[in-house]
């Protein structure tokens, strides 16, 4: 919407998400998440969070029947009574807090209830899976953005880190984390992925793997394609490094153009599935949920390409002979039970705020 200066309602081509196929997908939530590319870390990073943070509330105000803004787990709740579907915001890119725990705060106290720790560029204080490690995971403040996330009742996001700052916020953390959009690699031999024993250390943590649907992550012969491509020498290490054009981090259009060129296999429906269940093999199914990363990534599986063919999914889990409410825990009530894990963990008197 930012790109192309479009409303929810507005046919964009581009789109995998509209108010359209959000209403089609029959889902009940959704995080929209406020993201700030890798370019605008150290140029005004925060400022560009806050354009997102105003967007995403001012077009879920724009749809008063058919959408809801929520800031707890009790709101999904709620938008499922009314017929509603409920719209959240999580930040992508702890860049956006500009190495500021008030900034975490203020972003909690407008809304924001998760914060996936970087995006594919190593911050100052969080290794990043698409880039150079500097930190050895976690820094000594990256450990107490943890914490203080912990103590706000604000998801901690895992997707886009790497392995050694997973397993810092592992050991950092007093409240379940979340991958909100990853996949397995041993599936799919992309960084980006989990492999089997962070599985199992999230599902020991009590937190969920939600399964990203990008054909470079559930498809390794997309994924050995794409990397491939990928193997260069960044100029600097602030860079986004494995899932970005050389030297470029805003110009999506660029991004498409590249990537299609690549020729890549297509990745199908059952790739995403084949994702789902084995993660819930190795970590349990108590464990497991549907991340998308719609409108974030430039090629999804067959059958697979709006938020109206989310049912697909649900057909074929059925179909793969997953009890129905083994299902429903994978649709969204493990995140649900996780989301209000973190939201009885906080501590309101040290968070200085408190969840509209």
């Amino acid at each position: 919407m930012l790109r192309h200066n479009v409303h929810l309602d507005e046919h964009d081509p581009e789109a995998q998400v509209d108010l359209r196929t959000l209403v089609e997908s029959g889902i009940t939530a959704s995080f929209f998440a406020a993201y700030v590319p890798p370019y605008y870390a150290g140029r005004g990073a925060k400022d560009f969070c806050y354009r997102a943070i105003d967007l995403i509330r001012s077009e879920t105000a724009r749809y008063p029947n058919q959408l809801v803004f929520a800031t707890e787990s009790a709101g999904i709740r709620d938008a499922k009574q009314r017929g509603k579907v409920a719209i959240m915001i999580g930040i992508e890119g702890g860049h956006a807090i500009e190495d500021s725990l008030d900034n975490l705060r203020d972003f909690y106290r407008v809304g924001c209830r998760y914060m996936t720790l970087t995006h594919v560029n190593t911050n100052n204080w969080c290794d990043s899976s698409g880039d150079a490690g500097r930190h050895g995971g976690l820094t000594d403040f990256g450990r107490e953005v943890v914490r203080t996330m912990n103590d706000m009742g604000m998801i901690v996001d895992i997707s886009h880190v790497s392995d050694d700052a997973f397993y810092a916020a592992i050991e950092t953390t007093k409240a379940p984390l979340v991958a909100t959009h990853s996949s397995c690699r041993a599936l799919c031999r992309h960084p980006r992925n989990m492999t089997d024993d962070m599985l199992r250390a999230l599902a020991k943590n009590g937190g969920v793997c939600m399964i990203n649907f990008f054909s470079a992550f559930v498809n390794d012969e997309v994924a050995q394609v794409v990397m491939k491509a990928q193997k260069r020498v960044r100029a600097a290490p602030t860079e986004g490094g494995t899932e970005e054009l050389p030297n470029d981090t805003t110009d999506w259009d660029e991004y498409l153009k590249w990537f299609n060129a690549l020729g890549c296999p297509t990745a199908k429906l059952e790739d995403v599935v084949n994702h789902i269940l084995h993660a819930a093999e190795v970590a349990g199914i108590d464990h497991v949920g549907i991340g998308s990363d719609f409108d974030g990534v430039p090629a999804l599986p067959d059958d697979l390409q709006t938020a109206a063919a989310l049912p697909r999914i649900t057909e074929r889990l059925l179909d793969r002979g997953v009890a129905p409410t083994d299902v429903e825990k994978i649709l969204g009530q493990n995140f649900l039970r996780v989301f209000a894990d973190v939201e009885r963990l906080r501590q309101p008197e040290r968070s200085e705020v408190r969840s509209s």
